[in-house]
């Protein structure tokens, strides 16, 4: 995947039901301009999925899962399956924190459901990030390392660059109750450093250069641009602000910004 765009995927949770999904998706359509260097991805529950796929301008909006089960099909009862999303998303969390932590969902699901995701045409967004007692401990860069070998274990060269890789440390993301710690943008550009170098370690230089690494823990409209400013980053994944059409779109206009300064500066301008 190229990197010449900027992502911004907003995770709605186990918010908002279909009406209100569907309103909300009006309402953003209305804000949100379509631009050529930015790329906005909106991951509802899967309730919504197949209504907001026949309502969404996708020159506009894509859609991503939050969750599914790595086998195809079978006798899984109130699972779904990557292939059942086939068609209606074009992306699909893996990994994230909830899943790992309140789920329990190991390295082994992780990488099956990297896998299922890819055979079945949906670029995965494999999350990665440590919790606060592991950061305390110095762990950060083995927990790091742990997650991109344990969910890429099945992953082949030729497959690698279809994967977009998020870092959200556990420790800064917000329950909701403003008791998040943000992470400092000089603390990102460290393990985005890792996360790169990792990569390159497996697969090569062009494709650490090549993968598209986003940064996603409490972020908000107001440091956004901070975030989207740090060495390596290619997008933001958030969480509650998604939910809130007016600082969502604020995001999508920094990340736009940056964008534009960004190759204004590569060009000499």
């Amino acid at each position: 995947m190229a990197r010449d765009k900027t992502l911004i995927v907003g995770n709605w949770k186990m918010n908002l039901n279909m009406h209100e999904a569907s309103l909300y998706v009006h309402q953003l359509a209305k804000l949100v301009k379509n631009r050529r260097d930015v790329e906005v991805v909106l991951a509802p529950t899967a309730l919504t999925l197949q209504s907001l796929s026949l309502q969404v301008n996708y020159r506009q909006f894509k859609l991503a899962a939050q969750n599914f089960y790595w086998r195809d099909q079978g006798a899984y009862t109130g699972e779904i399956s990557a292939s059942q999303l086939r068609g209606v998303v074009q992306y699909a969390l893996v990994g994230h924190s909830e899943r790992r932590h309140v789920f329990h969902e190991s390295d082994k699901d992780i990488r099956a459901k990297v896998q299922a995701a890819i055979r079945n045409q949906i670029c995965p967004i494999l999350c990665v990030g440590e919790t606060a007692s592991e950061r305390a401990d110095g762990e950060t860069l083995d927990v790091i390392h742990d997650q991109l070998i344990g969910g890429l274990a099945n992953v082949t060269s030729e497959e690698v660059e279809q994967i977009v890789i998020a870092y959200e440390p556990v420790w800064a993301i917000s329950s909701g109750d403003g008791n998040g710690h943000n992470a400092l943008p000089s603390d990102v550009k460290k393990v985005v450093a890792i996360i790169r170098n990792q990569i390159k370690h497996l697969y090569g230089s062009v494709a650490a250069n090549n993968i598209r690494v986003l940064y996603g823990a409490s972020v908000r409209a107001d440091d956004a641009a901070a975030y989207l400013a740090i060495e390596g980053i290619d997008g933001l994944l958030v969480g509650g602000v998604s939910l809130d059409a007016y600082g969502f779109n604020e995001i999508v206009k920094k990340a736009h910004k940056g964008s534009s300064l960004a190759k204004n500066t590569e060009g000499g301008i």
